[in-house]
Parts: structure tokens; sequence; C-alpha cells
């Protein structure tokens, strides 16, 4: 039987007949679409060069949320006339030279990619004048056109205009978010620099409007002006080191701990990255004084010996890999737990105490280590132990759940038996043929919710319930932004929440089944997810985590007073869902006690 024509398949097969070198600006164009994603994107890479170059004051310029116009102009060395359109070019950098420059790099940046991604796909204008040349020079470039270096008019430093970003990849612009979305992200990303440098001075305009402004400071004020004064009242002040490895900066107290993941800031060398060994390290650290449903907050340096992390890793620079993810899972774990304990006892210094003066960083304290080993002391038993079957990889995961319990055997309609009365406001002690069972209400509640909100979401569409009173609130601009890109998925779970102004929400509605719920936080955590994976990926990926944290919501709370009734309807709701007897999380939701346990314990028929 003759196959069926595939004009796609047929033009495929015809440009796979040579092989032949691709043209400079794909090239670029390529790495663009690996590097640049967004204005966000060339705006951080923008900035970290600014930062490499010196820059004592940066001032960021942004119309239309980046996407007609990104302007980056610093105070920092300059580049001469004859570099200028060097500094365009691919893989031209000023900061390695061989390999074992990239092995100790200490710099932002140093793949030499930025500019010349940027440039491809964009008008750009770049100026710049070091401070013994008597005058500025600049050169423009459009896509694969190169000007010729003109003198132009700059005080000492560099200004990069970019404009219409991605004007020749339209297939590539169309995926570009609202203005508003698109200005949120800059606006992020120009928050992680300015955390990162206090002893520098950052200026950010949009649309004219200045939206932020901040002098040289010591960190604590810097952490205050960027992350709000609420933070820095309740942050608790980290400082640590040992043999090739430091860290420093704030962690929020239990108390001061969010509904979500939004300020959580971690600097590697000053890098700004995100890494699961790091998450999995201060999860731990707050195991035992933080409910899981709520986040801590941070601002968190750490320094490391060049040699011991590579920073090559991802193209947007974003990751690292550390020689002995181990320890120093272990140092930070350690530093942060150190912290929150004494946080519960002693009184802890003032936030500032860390951060003496606003110059810039002293030369980092690895530079005059010897030896190649971190350092840190072991501590004995529980974490030797923890760490000596574990790979690298496996420390960034939790613990696997156990099996899943099945009901206790039993010949009755009703297995788990019937309430006898409700314990601490947490347990519910119940009776049944074998015994005694104690049941966590809120973790088998979340185990139901969760089942309810999976059967609700095969039907496509979870049904909402509108609120009586639509609950309003202050709101991150990626927040309110996400409400708008994603209207429709969030409609389909069940929620009606809507910009209230530049910084606010209002919530009209959520989903049926969690009318109960605190609505605010429940829209917040919701948001989170929804703008962090997109409401598309946690459709195919991460649809049960978020069903998950919707359920955590939902379900009943300690020190909730229950009837009788109420408590044997959540046993009969109990046996008729699946996996019940573990919630969400890996946790047991029930045990049972056997009329021969309970003898034992009391020592009957000796």
């Amino acid at each position: 039987m003759q196959a069926a024509y595939n004009p796609v398949r047929t033009a495929y097969n015809s440009r796979m007949s040579a092989i032949r070198l691709l043209p400079e600006l794909l090239i670029n164009q390529i790495a663009a679409g690996e590097v640049i994603e967004r204005p966000a994107s060339a705006l951080k890479e923008l900035l970290e060069n600014s930062l490499d170059a010196g820059a004592q004051a940066i001032s960021v310029e942004l119309a239309a949320g980046g996407v007609k116009q990104v302007t980056v102009i610093d105070d920092g060395s300059g580049i001469g006339r004859d570099e200028l359109k060097l500094a365009l070019a691919r893989h031209a950098t000023s900061k390695i030279t061989t390999l074992d420059d990239l092995e100790h790099v200490a710099s932002l940046g140093f793949r030499g990619e930025a500019l010349a991604s940027i440039a491809s796909v964009s008008r750009m204008e770049l100026t710049s004048r070091r401070s013994e040349d008597r005058h500025a020079y600049k050169v423009a470039a459009e896509g694969p056109t190169l000007g010729t270096p003109e003198p132009a008019t700059l005080a000492r430093g560099t200004r990069i205009d970019v404009r219409e970003l991605y004007y020749n990849t339209p297939a590539r612009r169309k995926f570009l978010k609202s203005e508003q979305t698109e200005f949120a992200h800059c606006e992020e990303a120009f928050r992680r620099i300015a955390l990162s440098r206090p002893d520098v001075a950052f200026a950010l305009t949009h649309n004219g409007r200045v939206r932020l402004q901040v002098k040289p400071q010591l960190l604590a004020a810097r952490v205050a002006a960027v992350l709000g004064e609420e933070f820095a009242d309740g942050a608790l002040p980290v400082e640590e080191s040992g043999g090739q490895i430091a860290i420093r900066g704030a962690i929020s107290s239990p108390s001061h701990a969010r509904g979500t993941r939004d300020a959580q800031y971690f600097f590697v060398n000053g890098r700004c990255i995100r890494d699961k060994m790091v998450a999995h390290a201060i999860r731990q650290a707050y195991a035992d004084v933080l409910h899981h449903d709520r986040h801590p907050a941070f601002v968190l340096f750490l320094d490391i010996d060049p040699q011991l992390v590579d920073v090559n890793v991802h193209p947007a620079k974003a990751e690292v890999r550390f020689r002995d993810s181990r320890a120093v899972h272990q140092f930070i774990f350690h530093a942060l737990h150190k912290t929150l304990s004494r946080s519960a006892g002693e009184a802890a210094p003032a936030m500032a105490a860390p951060f003496a003066s606003p110059s810039a960083p002293a030369a980092p304290f690895y530079r005059n280590q010897g030896a190649m080993t971190l350092g840190i002391a072991q501590p004995a038993g529980a974490y030797a132990t923890l760490f000596a079957t574990r790979s690298a990889t496996d420390t960034a995961t939790l613990p696997q759940a156990a099996p899943v319990p099945a009901l206790p055997p039993s010949g009755d309609e009703h297995p788990l038996g019937f309430a006898l009365a409700q314990l601490a406001g947490i347990y519910i002690l119940a009776e049944n043929r074998n015994g005694l069972i104690i049941i966590d209400m809120h973790a088998a509640h979340e185990r139901i919710m969760y089942e309810k909100l999976k059967t609700a979401l095969d039907g496509k569409t979870i049904p909402m319930q509108p609120l009586l009173v639509p609950v309003h609130f202050a709101a991150e601009a990626l927040d309110v932004a996400t409400t708008e890109d994603e209207r429709e998925g969030l409609q389909a779970l069940g929620f009606d929440i809507a910009p209230a102004g530049p910084g606010a929400l209002i919530v009209r509605g959520v989903p049926a089944l969690l009318a109960d719920a605190d609505a605010q936080a429940l829209a917040l955590d919701v948001l989170h997810e929804v703008r962090e994976y997109g409401v598309s990926r946690i459709a195919t990926e991460r649809g049960n985590e978020l069903l998950g944290t919707m359920a955590c919501h939902a379900a009943v709370r300690a020190n909730r007073k229950l009837s009788v009734p109420e408590m044997n309807a959540l046993l009969r709701d109990m046996e008729a869902t699946e996996r019940s007897g573990q919630c969400n999380h890996g946790r047991p939701t029930w045990h049972q006690f056997s009329i021969a346990d309970l003898d034992r314990l009391f020592r009957r028929g000796e």
C-alpha cells in the first residue's frame, strides 16, 4: 500500500540533502532564542554587563513592558571606539581568555553571546565613552546590518538602546505576553540585580514614570526599599562561614512566612540562581517551625570559591552546579537552622549588623584559601547518615512516600467506625470493631478534597461558586498580570479573579468545593503556580501539585471544633475515597490501636 503524501515530511527530507554552515545571523537568532526569552532576559544581561564594567550608578528606561524599548545607562569603564563593533560580535568578551579563566570566573557575564544575540533580534544602538577618551562613539545594529562607529555625546560609561525586540522574528514575538506582564518580569529582573549590589545606585522608569529608585545603601536598607518594610521588620540576619564558603543575608521568621514564594532570592557569588538542592536545604531548615502551606522569604548570599561551582550549565546562567552538593546543602541547612533556633530563644541582632558598609564588596575570602576542600565541620550522626547513601541529585528531592495503607480490615459496613471525641483540636478518636482509631482530621480531609477536585477537573472545568462579598486585596504586579493573561485557564479552575488596579486584585468566585477556604490565600497560591508554570503546563505536568495546593486550603484546619455528626461524616467520606489512608504529602491519615495493643499497653492479663 502506497504511503500517503506528506508535504511537511517531503519538504523536511529535501532540506536534509546536504550539510551546510548556518549564516551568522541565524546562529545569533538561535542563541537569542535560548538566552533572550523575553525583554526581562535582555534587561538582565545588560544590567550584568554594567556591573561587570564597574558601574556605580545604573539607570533603566523601559517602554511598553520592554518590547518597544529597553535602555540601560551606566557610569562604568566604557568601551573604546575600536572595540565597539567587536562588542556586538558573537563570542567576543573581555572576561575570559582560557579554560582556566572559565573555571575561576568571578564576573556575571563570560560567554560573549548576550549583545550579539540581542542585536540580532532588535534595533540596537550602543554608545560608550572611556574616561581617557575625548568624546563618545556609537554604533548601530539592525538585524544583520552593523554600522560604523561615529562620534556621539555621552559622559563616561555606556548607553545601550534596544528597540522593537523580535521585530524580525514575528513567530517569537507573538509568544510575548501583555505589556503589564512583560513589565512585571522586567521589574523582577531589576529587583534581583538591585538586591545583589546595594553599593550601586539604581533607577527604573517605565513609560516615563519612575517605578523604583535607590541610592547606595546598607543591605538592610536595600532589602527594605526593594521588598518592603514588612519583610525587613520580620527578618532574621544570617551570617556564617567555614573554610571556603560563607553565607550572609536575611530570612523571614516563621511568624512572618508567606502564602507564596514571591520573595525568595538566593545569590551565588553575586549571581541570582534557582537550585533544587538549595531550595531543599532551606525547606529542611524550616521543617520543624513552618506549616507546609506557608513559605519563607529570604535574601541570601552564598560566597564560594569559583573553582567549587560551575556557572556554565545554563544558557541564561540561572543555574549552577556545585562540586560538593552535599557539603553545600549541609552548610546552608546548619546556618539557617542555627538562625531559626536563636530566634526562638535569645534576641537576634539587628538585620543591618552583618552589613556594615554600603561600599563595594571586599575581595572574596576564598581567594586567600589554599586547600580545595570546603572545610565545613562535619556534624556527628544524623547528617552523616542523611548524605551517606544519596547522590547530589537525590538531595534535591524529598523522601519518597510510604505505600498507601488500606482501610482497617473489618466485617462492618463502616471500617473506620464511629466518632467518640475530638482530641487537641487535631485528632478524631473513633471506635471500630478492632479497637481505637486515631484520625488526623486535616490530613484526611485534604485527601478527600484532593480526590474530589481531580474528579471535577476530569470534567474539564471545575464548578465555580460566586462569593457573596468579593474579596479585594493588594497583590504583586506579576500576579495582577497573570490574571489577565490566564483568565480562561483560571476560569476553568473555578476562579473569577480580576485586576482592581495596578497593584490589587478582586476575587469574585472560587471553586465550589473550596467555598469555605480563605479566598485571598487560595487565590495567591494558585496564581503563583500559574504564573510560574502556565495553565497549559499545569494541565499536562503539574495538575496534581496544583490540586494538592487547592485541597490543602479547603481542608478543615487544626483547632476547629467538630460535632460528632461532622466527625462521622468525615469518616464516611474517607471510606468512600481512594487512597484515603494517606494525605497528599505522604503522611498517614489514621492509625489503628487494636484491643490487644491496648491490653499490652495497660498490661492486662498479667
